[in-house]
């Protein structure tokens, strides 16, 4: 009696436990958590995927310092929000040569000297980056684009 009784508890702790799971695992495939950014694992992803020609002319305190400047164009642009809204209130386009410039200004006005190339492989790493946890998505089609702006040389990914 007292084994049945006890199968009968296990096997309603089994039941109510796959039901929860089930339900968690739908509600999170409709509507899945915001992809979040932590900029000591972008650094090491970025350090570590890098391709190796610009390895080997960029030092780690180089990457952190154009990531950084990343992340600055990213708040001008109203990419990088502080947790107020999980999506931004319209298409941003992210990427391409706009992006490279900034970088490229900043450096300069800090007194660091880049090329556009070491700039675009850390920013090309840095975007796979992103696309791997998830907080970017598919390249902006022509009638996504914001009225008035032409599709820049590089592709654009959108945030």
């Amino acid at each position: 009696m007292g084994l049945v009784v006890g199968f009968l508890i296990v096997g309603l702790v089994v039941v109510v436990a796959a039901a929860l799971v089930v339900r968690e695992a739908g509600r999170l495939r409709a509507d899945p958590p915001p992809a979040v950014f932590d900029i000591d694992e972008a650094f090491d992803w970025v350090v570590a995927h890098v391709p190796d020609i610009v390895a080997a002319t960029l030092t780690p305190l180089d990457v952190r310092r154009i990531l950084g400047f990343q992340l600055e164009y990213f708040q001008s642009k109203g990419v990088s929000v502080n947790g107020s809204t999980p999506h931004p209130r319209a298409p941003v386009v992210v990427g391409g040569a706009e992006t490279i410039d900034y970088i490229l200004e900043r450096a300069a006005a800090s007194g660091e000297a880049y090329l556009p190339e070491q700039v675009h492989a850390v920013i090309e790493t840095q975007l796979s980056y992103l696309r791997a946890i998830g907080a970017v998505g598919t390249a902006a089609g022509p009638d996504e684009l914001p009225a008035g702006s032409n599709p820049p040389e590089y592709p654009q990914e959108r945030a």
